[in-house]
């Protein structure tokens, strides 16, 4: 689905407001106004505006939410927002909101099913009623976040986003994170470690100033920041 496609790799996943203190909103009008011209945002910002995306071009979908599992044992709340998409009798989970681990491209909603993406490869195991989507690394698949068919309201969404942009205890709180992906790549700074992935190595190199990080926030990552932009640099390490 080449809108996937193209959202997936043009708006960047970012949660640079929380860490400055900004709110987000997830009314489409503030959504259209911050991810289309000038900024990322992270999966209820960049779901909810590729949903009302397709809607408009005469997709049938049902907006879900997931427990992420990607880097922790612990069971997490529903804070992660996906699609699933129905189209010519066959559905598909579409996702361009879970960073630099997550879709480039919509797969097929079959159990056991391996979608080759690029570098990346996916399936989705269906846990009794429970379906879990799955990426393979290094030879191993990792579980990314499961998810049960039970359709989603907005107002799920609001209390949901809450909790991710203000709890003491959300990653988003605990970790700054700019990320961006493409067919050749995948970039992530990540506090003050900046990795580029290819799907087969992985390079990382930690960034000392303020400077260079807006700098990479701005060049890299395709933001419109002023030069002046500090944030406070949280020390939580992202999940590897």
């Amino acid at each position: 689905m080449a809108v996937h496609l193209a959202h997936a790799t043009h708006i960047p996943f970012e949660n640079l407001d929380i860490l400055l203190g900004q709110p987000i909103r997830l009314d489409l009008e503030s959504l259209q106004t911050k991810l289309v011209t000038r900024r990322g945002g992270y999966c209820f910002e960049q779901n909810i505006l590729m949903a009302a995306a397709l809607e408009t071009l005469g997709f049938s979908l049902t907006r879900l939410a997931a427990r992420v599992r990607y880097g922790t044992e612990r069971i997490l709340p529903r804070t992660h927002m996906a699609l699933l998409v129905h189209f010519d009798a066959i559905d598909w989970l579409a996702d361009v909101g879970f960073g630099a681990e997550g879709l480039l491209l919509p797969v097929p909603f079959r159990p056991g099913v391996e979608a080759r993406q690029f570098a990346w490869t996916y399936r989705i195991l269906d846990e009794e009623g429970v379906w879990t989507l799955q990426s393979l690394r290094g030879g191993k698949w990792t579980s990314l976040y499961a998810f049960s068919l039970e359709p989603q309201l907005p107002i799920d969404y609001e209390v949901a986003n809450y909790y991710v942009s203000t709890h003491p205890e959300s990653r988003f709180v605990k970790t700054l994170t700019v990320q961006r992906v493409a067919p050749e790549a995948r970039r992530l700074l990540v506090n003050r470690e900046y990795i580029v992935d290819d799907g087969k190595t992985t390079d990382r190199r930690t960034i000392a100033s303020d400077e260079e990080i807006l700098r990479l926030i701005n060049e890299v990552f395709g933001l419109h920041l002023p030069l002046d932009t500090r944030f406070r640099i949280p020390t939580e390490p992202w999940p590897q």
